[in-house]
């Protein structure tokens, strides 16, 4: 059976689209995608919808994650990062919210995306569903 992620999300703000992610129904981690913008390539989150997720190895981030049939985008990948202006478009994993450098971020993000990886290291494929609860 594939596992079952889910984005819910809690805030949408200029600072960015904060929110935790459950692995079949237990929160794993907390998100941090780009401010709602109407699904803009590189500037916006993407719908809060349902997708299938596809292994994808980055020139850029190495073994990790890519949500496909995106309307209109792709390359939408999840990966570390800790403030608004790391996601170009993606989704950030990280263990905590806090702030950076004054900036408001999630933290430890990449032990967390490392250990995302490690969890999910036998699928091939995964389904995910982000639900906008803000």
């Amino acid at each position: 059976m594939l596992p079952i992620l889910e984005i819910i999300r809690l805030e949408d703000s200029e600072d960015g689209v904060f929110g935790v992610l459950k692995i079949n129904k237990k929160v794993f981690c907390v998100t941090l995608e780009l401010p709602d913008r109407l699904n803009a390539q590189n500037i916006s989150c993407i719908p809060a919808q349902q997708y299938i997720c596809k292994r994808f190895d980055s020139s850029r981030y190495g073994k990790t994650w890519q949500a496909t049939n995106v309307p209109g985008r792709c390359g939408v990948l999840f990966h570390s990062g800790n403030i608004v202006d790391h996601t170009w478009g993606c989704i950030l994993l990280g263990e905590y919210f806090g702030k950076l450098q004054g900036d408001r971020a999630i933290l430890n993000s990449g032990k967390t995306f490392k250990r995302f990886i490690e969890k999910l290291d036998k699928y091939s494929q995964l389904h995910l569903t982000i639900k906008d609860c803000y």
